[in-house]
């Protein structure tokens, strides 16, 4: 059975964009009969906005949108990433690293904002008189590749255009991809939509369920939705000029985020709309 699952990241109230994905998603698995899932990705905690998980929770729930089971917020799972990462330590997948961003833009001559590189620098230890910073997965030299449902074929060595990345930050925290990796394995996802923001994370995290022994979910990355100027829409943008996710525009806002991935379904109680949509995207 497909499992798929929108999993925000509680920074602020849903906007366009993340009603896109979630509407998504859910299409995804409920037109192929399959179960669709909530996980709050709370683990960034200098980022949590008090109250806004529960804003989104309750936002699905006005937009018909419901999940089967119990919600998983990450920061109870803590646990779990520990295990990943004794795993991965264990046979030497991981390092750790002294390099601080600043080090990493020196070294790598990058643009000012641009990603570096990572260099290797503490690849075969720290050097004299550095303390330990984050923990680095060793990137695989090799091609990952993988057919995204909406990209098509993808293919990149991340030893080449990332290096070796962090899986647990210089604060503590686990990074994203490891947190992501381990949850969708743990729950059984096999379908994962999102925002093709996150298409370019997508082979760190295959090579991250090939070192753990996860089997891989197929990827779906869908178009953004983008602010006036261009740019990508976040939840901070709430007074840009795009209609607002509030109660008095639930079914105007639920048939925007239809069209946005291709259906035309007339404005009208949610529930209704999402059946006739599931019947279009199945029928596709």
């Amino acid at each position: 059975m497909i499992t798929g699952r929108f999993a925000p990241s509680p920074t602020g109230p849903l906007h366009l964009g993340s009603l896109v994905a979630a509407v998504g998603s859910w299409l995804y698995a409920r037109a192929a009969g399959g179960r669709w899932l909530v996980r709050i990705e709370d683990l960034d905690t200098p980022r949590v906005v008090p109250g806004s998980a529960e804003e989104i929770l309750a936002a699905l729930q006005r937009y018909g949108l419901e999940w089967d089971g119990e919600v998983v917020w990450q920061s109870r799972r803590t646990r779990l990433y520990e295990r990943a990462l004794e795993s991965l330590r264990a046979r030497d997948l991981v390092f750790d690293c002294a390099c601080s961003r600043a080090d990493l833009q020196r070294a790598a001559s990058a643009p000012l904002g641009a990603e570096p590189v990572y260099p290797g620098t503490c690849r075969d230890g720290l050097p004299p008189g550095r303390a330990a910073r984050a923990i680095r997965f060793r990137a695989p030299d090799e091609s990952i590749a993988f057919d995204d449902l909406v990209a098509g074929r993808v293919e990149e060595n991340i030893a080449e255009s990332t290096g070796d990345f962090v899986v647990r930050r210089a604060d503590g925290l686990f990074a994203y991809q490891l947190a992501v990796v381990v949850d969708d394995a743990e729950q059984g996802v096999t379908q994962v939509v999102r925002g093709a923001d996150l298409l370019t994370s997508t082979p760190r995290q295959i090579a991250l369920q090939r070192a753990l022994g996860f089997p891989a979910p197929r990827y779906a990355h869908l178009p953004l939705v983008l602010a006036p100027d261009g740019t990508k829409l976040g939840k901070r943008d709430g007074a840009l000029p795009l209609p607002a996710l509030d109660d008095a525009r639930v079914r105007e806002t639920l048939a925007l985020a239809l069209r946005r991935l291709g259906l035309d379904v007339a404005p009208s109680e949610p529930r209704r709309m999402l059946d006739e949509a599931t019947i279009l995207f199945g029928s596709r």
